[in-house]
């Protein structure tokens, strides 16, 4: 189990530097207008390393045992929600505790426009969240895996996603 930790860690370390590496790129200034460009890039680095952030939390719990219905205020255990709500307010962003009144917040996020840092949503109703990490990856916590980290562009997770929300501004 902690050979398995240990890659899990390893590897969502490799994808938070890649992801940061990718957003510097794509927010490099390509006009002549430096000011407005700065500013661009600013708030893309921003949003970035709040992602990032988020994502590092949450990646400290992998492997935590999943309970429906688990306090907020424990770490010992999590539901997929006190999961995101946990994850997101050590990082400053106060969510609400059910999945469903998590996917009222924030703005909608078409699927193919996912940035690290939203919530994806599955099911209908709504009874499922989790974190994308970018690249087709969800963190999140359910069952016998308890936190993990999932493939949600292929299997029953692409087939069970509902919807998305941006509450990183």
């Amino acid at each position: 189990m902690r050979k398995n930790r240990l890659s899990k860690s390893l590897l969502g370390i490799s994808l938070s530097v890649s992801l940061f590496a990718t957003a510097n790129l794509i927010a490099a200034p390509q006009s002549a207008h430096a000011a407005s460009a700065a500013s661009i890039t600013a708030a893309s680095t921003a949003m970035s390393g709040k992602a990032n952030s988020i994502i590092s939390t949450g990646q400290q719990y992998l492997d935590v045992r999943y309970k429906f219905g688990a306090q907020k205020s424990t770490t010992s255990s999590f539901d997929c929600s006190s999961f995101t709500q946990y994850v997101y307010g050590k990082n400053g962003i106060s969510l609400p505790r059910s999945s469903k009144q998590q996917s009222q917040v924030g703005t909608f996020v078409p699927r193919n426009q996912l940035q690290p840092g939203d919530l994806v949503f599955f099911y209908s109703p709504i009874h499922h969240v989790g974190i994308y990490m970018g690249n087709g990856k969800v963190l999140h916590t359910y069952g016998k895996p308890g936190v993990t980290i999932s493939d949600m562009n292929s299997g029953w997770w692409s087939k069970n996603y509902k919807t998305a929300r941006r509450v990183l501004n």
